[in-house]
């Protein structure tokens, strides 16, 4: 599929002015070679009367936005639109105070949920898993009181971190709460994470020690010395990442994220260090609307409850 986006707010603006045009932009990201039907797989349908699609074998009824982040919304489609270019278009991310002020949103807590509805969709549903060299390790984050460090601090979400080398420098990431810092929760953080054969790079936590019967190469990079510097030196890739992340939740979000919903806020800047790169911002908008038609719906109370249940 060819990449189709606007490349200034100018042309964003007279491309998406109508709902129509917000809505066939939508079918050719969720439906580029025509219609399939979400319930039979049936390529002939016809069009009726509120944008819905009749499908010709099952005679189920569609819309390109039923299944999506867009379902059931009241809402013109040219707001979400918005929506999605305001996020995308801010370096440091968007607060929903923000998001509310800009788009003129009757409520914060409205404003908030499409923030994380647009979190959620950050995510592509079954995106490639990381290969080549990759540092692994863990990090602390958020929480209102400090408590005891290491791997044994209460109070606050355990981060798993895995950064791709490229050069030297970071390629892609991947971040996840997960449970505790034991076997089975750093297991199933590299095997959601990392592509099997990956050369895995860890500090020596013994939790790590089964990677070769995972499926995995490893390597053991051992901390000489003591302070913060020496273990910048032994892991710098996931170091480097977990102080920009804990730079970010502190400076766009002030630190105020609940660990139910620190999922989606990872998910964000996992999105947004990805394609630091990217030259264009409606690239990013593009991306965004490309996956929003590919994650399922949220309801509000969903959202409000987040994830409470890490990985492990």
């Amino acid at each position: 599929m060819i990449e189709d986006y606007p490349k200034t707010i100018l042309e964003f603006e007279r491309r998406f002015a109508t709902d129509a045009a917000c809505r066939a932009y939508l079918m050719a990201l969720r439906w580029p070679e025509g219609f399939v039907c979400p319930r039979c797989g049936g390529c002939k349908a016809w069009p009726t009367v509120h944008d819905r699609w009749v499908c010709a074998a099952c005679r189920h009824q569609a819309t390109v936005t039923a299944g999506t982040i867009f379902q059931d919304t009241r809402q013109p489609l040219r707001l979400w639109f918005r929506a999605m270019w305001y996020v995308t278009s801010q370096k440091n991310g968007a607060s929903a105070l923000g998001l509310q002020r800009v788009l003129g949103l009757g409520g914060y807590l409205t404003a908030w949920s499409w923030l994380h509805k647009l979190r959620r969709a950050m995510v592509r549903p079954g995106r490639e898993r990381l290969g080549g060299e990759v540092e692994v390790d863990e990090t602390y984050v958020g929480g209102l009181a400090e408590g005891p460090r290491g791997r044994g601090s209460q109070k606050k979400a355990l981060v798993a971190i895995a950064a791709q080398k490229d050069g030297n420098g970071i390629g892609r990431i991947r971040l996840a709460r997960i449970a505790d810092a034991s076997t089975q929760s750093l297991r199933a953080f590299v095997e959601v994470s990392l592509a099997p054969g990956t050369q895995v790079v860890t500090d020596g936590w013994e939790a790590y020690a089964g990677l070769p019967q995972w499926g995995y190469g490893h390597s053991v990079h051992v901390l000489r010395g003591q302070g913060a510097d020496a273990a910048t030196r032994l892991l710098p890739r996931v170091h480097r990442v977990a102080a920009l992340l804990k730079r970010w939740l502190l400076g766009t979000h002030q630190g105020a994220v609940r660990a139910q919903h620190l999922d989606y806020y990872l998910d964000e800047f996992t999105f947004r260090f990805n394609r630091r790169r990217s030259a264009s911002r409606g690239k990013l908008f593009y991306r965004l609307a490309q996956q929003a038609v590919a994650v399922s719906p949220a309801p509000y109370k969903q959202l409000c409850g987040g994830n409470p249940k890490p990985l492990g």
